[in-house]
């Protein structure tokens, strides 16, 4: 009705994962795998999001010294559009072709790969807001 018309592509990966990568404060903090052979596309890292008998600790495991021409790229993304929370899904074809099919910029981070890892995504949000907070309010004293 409004002129849009969607065309979705079956990606055909040769090993049953995805990528979601994290982005605070417009910058890359880290990358997360997902293991996608049990649940299929069911990605949410919430714990609250687990399907049944699924645990997203199962699921999740976040990627060491990830390294990827998407991270600059999705940088690049959030600051022309404005987006400093995000994360960011690709798979990669049987090529090993990256295609990004998902920006979610509500995002959740899960505790069980972040324990694992030692890499707590909340620690470096609430960091990026209390920044943010202290920012607007010295803006709001020296203006006044």
């Amino acid at each position: 009705m409004d002129g849009l018309l969607l065309i979705q592509e079956y990606v055909r990966t040769p090993e049953p994962f995805i990528t979601r990568m994290e982005f605070i404060g417009g910058r890359f903090f880290y990358a997360v795998r997902v293991d996608t052979s049990d649940g299929g596309f069911e990605l949410c890292p919430a714990d609250q999001c687990a399907p049944c008998g699924l645990s997203p600790v199962q699921k999740f495991e976040i990627v060491s010294h990830f390294r990827h021409s998407l991270i600059e790229r999705g940088e690049r993304f959030l600051a022309q559009n404005g987006i400093e929370v995000a994360g960011i899904e690709f798979a990669l074809d049987a090529s090993g072709r990256a295609l990004v099919y998902d920006v979610n910029t509500n995002t959740n981070y899960n505790p069980g790969a972040e324990a694992r890892a030692g890499c707590f995504a909340m620690e470096r949000l609430a960091q990026f807001l209390g920044d943010e907070l202290l920012a607007a309010t010295q803006d709001r004293c020296v203006a006044a």
